[in-house]
């Protein structure tokens, strides 16, 4: 007898199940997908037992007549596709023909739809894939899916779900996202009698995120959007100062479809550089849009991954819209001096995107402009208010809204990591020339690195030279403020160029830039005159990014009047 037999019509069916009904949610999932699909404007769900008992999927779509139904439940039987080329571009949620006759393989479903022309609706029952009956009945246009002893028949995968209280959860995720893809389309989930989502249409996305997920996390979410090379991206990003290394949540959507992509996530992520501290993972809901042709969205059973033709240049758009989209909120939160806002200072210049690049230069696709502020404009005159430096570390000002606590340190350090990346986009690094040249001694690692990384030294005021021995000479230097130790800082970034701590060209200019900064900026400690205090303010003022220093945290915390006059019983 031989070994390779084909399996039976039920044994196939569980197969194809396993692949795309994983638990309650994933029936959810794709019930509503096919709701969707079919032109709803408004989709109810409810459910028991957190969808093991019951789960019941209603909408106001186009419906079916009697033998579109009926044919529904076959496998591989879809209306969104014909031939193999339909595929590309493939607009509809749902279009392997799988999710109906998959459910109902595992359940008992019951079908009930009515055509929005006026023909008899049609109810179909059917108990772990085969059809029971098949009958008319009355009923408005529109679809209803029940399902019903889920995995009934499949007890190991009934073992392996969670409490109810944790599936119902799943499931309102589930429909969450959808509802954050489909403004237009009115979404209500009911759990145990008890409605736990309800959101109309909306007009905006961050009226949806209100809907779903409270007036806080919309409160903390910021807009962003562009478009480079027919690829365009928008959403929410998460303000730098709320996030948190826990509690995110992260959403991508291609053409309307939801889907799964960590390094899109991490692309995104990007973009916040210097802008939170480590560990820190902001909330991130974006959507891209682009050709048909340039995506593959029939890659995953569940529909849950797409491939990209070109995936560098939308992770590479996706980065330049989330950092463009925090340069006008450091704008926005610069602090009032005694007077007019100061200007933002340059910061990216919109259109700076690149256009494509081959895969062997793909490490210097970052423009350096977009990181370049105008470090040398002086700022516009006006009164101001005079700070006030105490514990030798932090300065002290009156703003609009009550007193600005500033971090001396941290503040020199965005001032000087921008200034560098200046430098470093333009060669014209701000230097002294020494009169009498500085030696230094180096281990031999160090001095190989130095002579291959020269252009980054030189790109901040550093020219050396090989002396012999183990010796280099400094012929310049840059000249940050007058405590800087020039010496020990250009010892500092040896080591760590021959540790090799920078990465990628891209990554390792920021790192170039930030390390420097981080060595070469005023200390907790150091007592600053009145000018220097002035003049650090000022720059910090014209940063693209004020807010946070290059490791991304705070250079500013603000006290508000009411909260000063609150502690004095005055508010």
């Amino acid at each position: 007898m031989g070994r390779i037999a084909i399996l039976p019509d039920a044994v196939a069916d569980q197969i194809a199940a396993g692949e795309v009904v994983e638990r309650p949610a994933s029936v959810v999932k794709e019930l509503v997908e096919n709701a969707l699909d079919a032109g709803a404007t408004e989709v109810r769900v409810s459910m028991d037992g957190g969808g093991r008992t019951r789960i019941t999927v209603a909408d106001d779509g186009q419906g079916m007549d009697r033998d579109d139904a009926v044919l529904a439940l076959e496998r591989h039987a879809t209306s969104k596709i014909r031939v193999a080329a339909d595929l590309t571009g493939v607009r509809s949620y749902g279009f392997r023909g799988e999710a109906l006759p998959a459910i109902a393989s595992v359940s008992q479903l019951t079908l009930e739809t009515a055509p929005a022309r006026g023909a008899a609706g049609t109810t179909i029952v059917a108990r772990g894939g085969r059809m029971e009956t098949v009958q008319a009945a009355p009923r408005q246009p529109g679809t209803s899916v029940t399902v019903e002893r889920l995995f009934f028949n499949t007890p190991a995968r009934r073992k392996f779900l969670r409490t109810p209280r944790t599936e119902a959860r799943a499931a309102q995720e589930a429909l969450a996202v959808l509802a954050l893809a489909r403004l237009d389309v009115a979404f209500r989930l009911e759990s145990d009698g008890r409605q736990v989502l309800d959101a109309p249409r909306a007009g905006e996305l961050s009226e949806r995120v209100r809907q779903l997920f409270g007036p806080e996390l919309a409160g903390q979410l910021l807009a962003v959007s562009g478009e480079a090379g027919g690829i365009s991206v928008d959403g929410l990003v998460q303000r730098p100062a709320d996030a948190r290394p826990a509690g995110r949540r992260t959403h991508l959507f291609v053409n309307g479809r939801p889907f799964r992509d960590p390094f899109l996530v991490r692309a995104a992520e990007a973009g916040y550089r210097g802008t939170i501290p480590a560990g820190a993972r902001p909330t991130l809901l974006l959507r891209i849009d682009l050709p048909g042709d340039q995506v593959d969205v029939n890659v995953h059973p569940a529909k849950l991954e797409v491939r990209f033709r070109d995936r560098f240049a939308v992770e590479r758009v996706v980065e330049h819209v989330v950092r463009s989209g925090l340069v006008p909120l450091a704008a926005a939160s610069q602090l009032q001096h005694g007077r007019r806002d100061l200007p933002a200072g340059g910061g990216w210049i919109p259109g700076a995107l690149d256009p494509p690049v081959a895969a062997a230069d793909r490490d210097v696709a970052l423009p350096l402009e977009f990181f370049a502020p105008d470090a040398a404009r002086p700022p516009e005159p006006a009164a101001r208010r005079r700070a006030l430096q105490v514990f030798d570390t932090f300065l002290l000002l009156e703003t609009a809204e009550g007193v600005a606590i500033i971090d001396q340190h941290s503040a020199h350090e965005r001032v000087l990591f921008e200034r560098a990346m200046a430098s470093l986009a333009s060669g014209e690094a701000a230097a002294q020339r020494l009169l009498l040249p500085a030696t230094v001694h180096l281990a031999a690692v160090e001095l190989e690195a130095v002579q291959a990384h020269r252009e980054l030294l030189e790109g901040i005021g550093y020219e050396a030279e090989p002396f012999g021995g183990d010796a280099m000479v400094l012929h310049t230097v840059p000249n940050p403020h007058p405590r800087f130790d020039a010496q020990r800082c250009f010892e500092e970034l040896a080591a760590d160029l021959a540790r090799n701590r920078f990465g990628a060209l891209a990554n390792r200019l920021e790192r170039f830039a930030a390390t420097f900064a981080c060595r070469a900026a005023v200390k907790a400690g150091d007592r600053l005159d009145a000018r220097e205090i002035e003049e650090l303010l000022e720059r910090l003022f014209a940063c693209a990014l004020p807010p946070h220093d290059v490791h991304g945290r705070p250079t500013i915390v603000q006290l508000p009047r009411y909260e000063i006059e609150r502690r004095f019983g005055r508010g």
